[in-house]
């Protein structure tokens, strides 16, 4: 079970939608909308690398 209490990533290397403090760290981080980084990690996976250089082209 996650730790609530932690609010950035768990594993800064994957992107976990599922989780809504892991989808606003990552919305913050990336400065991109919920639906955008659904986008992206429907596209690509939840690999975070591969989600930044998508949203970066």
């Amino acid at each position: 079970m996650d730790n609530l209490k932690i609010n950035g990533a768990q594993d800064r290397s994957k992107i976990n939608m599922h989780e809504p403090h892991e989808v606003q760290y990552w919305t913050k981080h990336l400065k991109v909308s919920k639906e955008q980084l659904q986008k992206a990690v429907d596209k690509v996976g939840n690999a975070a690398a591969a989600v930044r250089k998508e949203l970066t082209v």
